[in-house]
């Protein structure tokens, strides 16, 4: 896809803003800007991807506050590294998502940002979102990921600071994940679909 050469009165960030809200997404895919590629789209996910998103939802809706929400398809910027995501599931406050000023929504913001790894995002989810939502101080992500080496995992990480997150517990899948306060949740990941699941 050709891009539109940037006006000079305009920053990179600006235009990269502009450029990922005026696209036209095919229906299931995501754009985002995870680099200093511009803007990319992300496939649809499979089925065992939604399954997982379904099952995490569930139980974080259980123990939100209700002006809180848990979204799928919300982009969130990390403008001081001009980075903009699009998370499995991020868990945002309702007025934030409804300001048409704080559009893309800060990622600052968000309270939990949850992403569950394809055999493509491996790289991106496992290294560069992890630093981007560590830079933007998301008290805690949830990494899901399925094709770790070591076994099928779940990684939360918490503390961050200056780019990196500075506590992490892994469980296997089967196992149970505690989601501290404001959460208060264990999260049982015993439903979630293994690799030999997965599409190759």
């Amino acid at each position: 896809m050709a891009q539109a050469p940037v006006q000079a009165d305009s920053s990179r960030w600006d235009y990269l803003l502009r450029t990922w809200q005026e696209l036209d997404v095919p229906d299931g895919w995501r754009a985002e800007i995870v680099d200093d590629n511009g803007v990319v789209l992300v496939a649809p996910p499979s089925d065992p991807h939604n399954i997982i998103a379904s099952l995490v939802h569930r139980a974080l809706n259980r123990v939100i506050p209700d002006d809180w929400h848990v979204l799928q398809t919300l982009g969130v910027q990390v403008s001081a590294i001009e980075r903009l995501y699009m998370p499995d599931l991020v868990v945002m406050p309702e007025d934030i998502v409804l300001d048409p000023s704080r559009s893309p929504c800060p990622a600052e913001e968000a309270s939990l940002v949850v992403e569950i790894v394809s055999r493509s995002s491996r790289d991106i989810d496992r290294r560069k979102k992890l630093a981007g939502y560590a830079y933007a101080a998301i008290p805690l992500y949830l990494l899901i990921d399925a094709w770790d080496e070591h076994g099928p995992s779940v990684t939360l990480y918490e503390q961050p600071d200056s780019g990196r997150y500075n506590h992490a517990a892994t469980v296997n899948f089967g196992g149970k994940v505690r989601l501290p306060e404001p959460f208060g949740l264990e999260l049982d990941t015993s439903r979630f679909p293994g690799p030999e699941q997965w599409k190759p």
